[in-house]
């Protein structure tokens, strides 16, 4: 029984390092929004099955807390915060091709892997094998999404599938970690992204673009 979850936690583990990588991929705001939900119910279906891995309940909380806060309401506050140009008809611009970024988040997955097997040889656990250097590959591709989106929305998005993948590690290193952090992390995530989604909607009305580079025009008046 055993094997099947750990063989199914793998699969899990799979499935989100492919979404990450569709998250370099997908060119509009609409599809970063699902693949983040993809990610964060993937987060809470690897929680369950460590769950019943290492027989303890908390990771049935977390797995639980996640999906509700990040694939139910972060996508409901965003919808209702924002424009629906923002969101359903924005195409996402970016510095890097589409390609250029594929090739370089392969390369950060290729690292990830090689740094987290050092970790591995001293580290424990049935599932720290799979969630440790995936978790660590969302985490840098999590960065390149951040740092080569010209858009606010899908930028926001790659800063917190990067907290989505540290926990995906976090998970299966330590199982044990304390519900009170999970937590409160959601909720601190939960008013960051009520407070990113107004100020993007205000800047939108403002000056029409949601694009960071953008808001460099937003400058006080120095005759005032």
């Amino acid at each position: 029984m055993i094997a099947w979850l750990q063989n199914l936690n793998a699969l899990t583990g799979g499935l989100f390092l492919l979404v990450t990588f569709g998250l370099v991929a997908v060119r509009q705001t609409q599809g970063c929004v699902r693949l983040f939900v993809a990610l964060s119910v993937l987060l809470g279906v690897s929680a369950f099955f460590l769950s019943a891995i290492y027989q303890t309940w908390h990771l049935i909380v977390i797995g639980v807390v996640d999906i509700v806060t990040k694939a139910i309401v972060i996508p409901w506050l965003l919808h209702r915060s924002l424009h629906d140009e923002v969101i359903t008809r924005r195409e996402v611009t970016q510095v890097l091709n589409i390609p250029t970024a594929l090739l370089i988040a392969l390369a950060l997955a290729i690292v990830a892997y090689l740094l987290s097997q050092p970790l591995l040889a001293v580290g424990g656990g049935a599932a720290i094998g799979v969630n440790l250097p995936i978790g660590l590959a969302g985490v840098l591709i999590g960065g390149l999404t951040a740092a080569v989106r010209r858009e606010a929305v899908p930028l926001f998005l790659g800063l917190l599938a990067m907290e989505n993948s540290a926990f995906f590690a976090g998970i299966g290193i330590a199982p044990e970690m304390p519900l009170i952090a999970e937590i409160s992390i959601a909720f601190d995530v939960l008013i960051l992204v009520l407070v990113v989604s107004v100020l993007t909607r205000t800047v939108h009305e403002h000056i029409g673009t949601t694009e960071v580079g953008a808001l460099t025009v937003l400058r006080e008046d120095p005759t005032r």
